[in-house]
C-alpha cells in the first residue's frame, strides 16, 4: 500500500463530508440529538406511581396507614374515591396505575391485633411497571406492619425480638440504582454502530451512482488504499463523537466514569472501526445509496437495540437468540463499557471481549477488501 495514494483518497473523502452539510450533520449532530433525547426519555426508573385510595374505613388508623404512602417518593396520590366505579374510570383513563381500597373493618382488626387484606387494584398493561409498583407496595405494607408488631410488643412489656437474618444490601457499581447509569454508555454502542455503519454505507454505492468509480477504477490505487481511504475520514468523524459522547455523559448526565479513559477511546477505536467496515461491506455488495441505508438500518439498528443486553438481558433469552447475540458486536462493546465506566475494571477482565471485539473489526475489514473489486460488473 502506497502512502501517497491513501492520503489521496482521504483527501477526497474530506473534501466530500465537507462539502456535503448532509453527511456531516449525519455523523456528528444526529448522534449528540439522539444521545440527549434517549439519556433523557430513556428510563427504567419509576417514581411517582399514580394512586389513587378508597379508602372505607376513613378513621384515623386507615389515614396513618395511607400517610406511608404520601410520604414515600415513589407513590402520587391522585386522589380520593368512595366507589369501585370511580377505581375503574381512574385506571381506564390513565389518571392511576393503580388503586388502594381499604375495607371498612380496617382500625378494628388492626387495633384488636388481628390481620386484615387490603385490595391492590393495578394496571398490568404494562406489566414491567405493574411488578415494580407492586413491589413498592409491598415494601411500603410490611414497613407499616413491622411497626404495628413492635409497637403492640413494646406496649405489652415484652421484648423485641431479634430477626434471625438481617440482611445489610450494598450496591456495587451503581449505588443510587439509576438507570441512566448503564443506559447511556450502553446508548454510545448503539449509536456509533448505527451511525458508523450508515455513513459508510453510502460511500461506495455513491460513487457508483454519480459515474465516478470508472475514475477510480482506472487509476492505479489499488482496494486496500481505496478502501482505508474512504474509511479514515469517517474514522477520525466517529472518534469525535465519541469524545463528544463521553464529554456529555460526564458533564450533562453526570455518569461515572471510573475506568481508564485511555483504554475506552481504544476499545471504541477497535469498534468504529468494525462498525465503519460493515457499513462499507454492505456499500460495495448494495451499489444503490437507498437499498444500503435500508440495510444498514436493518443490520446494525434492531440488532444492536434488541440482541447486545443494552435493554434486555442476553442472560433471560431462549438459546436460540442467545447464540444469534454472539455475532452482534455492539454485544461486545456495551459490556466493556459498562466495565470500564462503571466497574473501572482494566484488560485482565474484559480480555475476552476485547479478543471477540478485534476478531469482529479485523474480519469484517478484510471481508470489505475482499468484496470489492477493482472492475466494472
Amino acid at each position: 500500500m502506497k502512502l501517497s495514494r491513501f492520503c489521496a483518497i482521504c483527501r477526497k473523502e474530506f473534501i466530500h463530508v465537507i462539502r456535503d452539510p448532509r453527511s456531516l450533520g449525519m455523523a456528528i449532530v444526529i448522534p449528540m440529538i439522539m444521545i440527549i433525547l434517549f439519556g433523557y426519555a430513556l428510563t427504567l426508573d419509576i417514581d411517582n406511581v399514580p394512586m389513587i385510595i378508597f379508602d372505607q374505613s376513613k378513621t384515623d388508623v386507615s389515614r396513618d396507614f395511607i400517610n406511608h404512602f404520601k410520604g414515600s417518593r415513589f407513590f402520587l396520590i391522585r386522589g380520593f374515591v368512595d366507589n369501585y366505579d370511580s377505581v375503574e374510570k381512574s385506571i381506564n383513563s390513565g389518571n392511576a396505575l393503580m388503586a388502594l381500597v381499604i375495607p371498612t373493618d380496617f382500625a378494628k382488626r388492626i387495633q384488636s391485633g388481628r390481620s386484615t387484606s387490603i385490595q391492590l387494584l393495578v394496571d398490568g398493561s404494562d406489566s414491567n411497571t405493574a411488578t415494580i409498583a407492586i413491589s413498592y407496595v409491598n415494601i411500603v405494607t410490611q414497613n407499616y406492619s413491622q411497626n404495628i408488631v413492635i409497637h403492640n410488643i413494646q406496649r405489652s412489656g415484652g421484648q423485641i425480638p431479634q430477626p434471625p437474618l438481617d440482611i445489610k444490601p450494598r450496591v456495587w457499581y451503581n449505588s443510587e440504582l439509576e438507570s441512566k447509569n448503564y443506559i447511556i454508555p450502553g446508548l454510545i454502542a448503539v449509536i456509533m454502530m448505527v451511525i458508523a455503519a450508515l455513513i459508510t454505507s453510502l460511500t461506495i454505492a455513491r460513487e457508483w451512482e454519480r459515474g465516478t468509480m470508472e475514475q477510480l477504477i482506472s487509476t492505479p490505487v489499488k482496494t486496500p488504499e481505496l478502501i482505508l481511504g474512504k474509511l479514515f475520514p469517517y474514522f477520525v468523524i466517529g472518534m469525535f463523537d465519541v469524545l463528544l459522547a463521553v464529554l456529555m455523559g460526564q458533564f450533562l448526565f453526570k455518569i461515572p466514569l471510573r475506568g481508564n479513559v485511555f483504554l475506552l477511546f481504544i476499545m471504541a477505536a477497535i469498534f468504529l472501526i468494525g462498525a465503519l467496515s460493515l457499513g462499507m461491506f454492505i456499500s460495495i455488495t448494495a451499489k444503490t445509496q437507498l437499498l444500503a441505508s435500508q440495510l444498514a438500518m436493518v443490520l446494525t439498528f434492531l440488532p444492536s437495540f434488541l440482541l447486545s443486553g443494552f435493554m434486555f438481558s442476553t442472560a433471560n433469552m431462549p438459546k436460540v437468540i442467545k447464540l444469534i447475540t454472539y455475532l452482534v458486536p455492539a454485544r461486545y462493546f456495551i459490556v466493556l463499557l459498562k466495565g470500564i465506566y462503571l466497574k473501572g475494571v482494566g484488560i485482565e477482565v474484559l480480555w475476552i471481549d476485547i479478543v471477540l471485539l478485534i476478531i469482529f473489526s479485523a474480519s469484517i475489514l478484510t471481508l470489505a477488501n475482499k468484496k470489492f473489486k477493482k472492475k466494472l460488473t
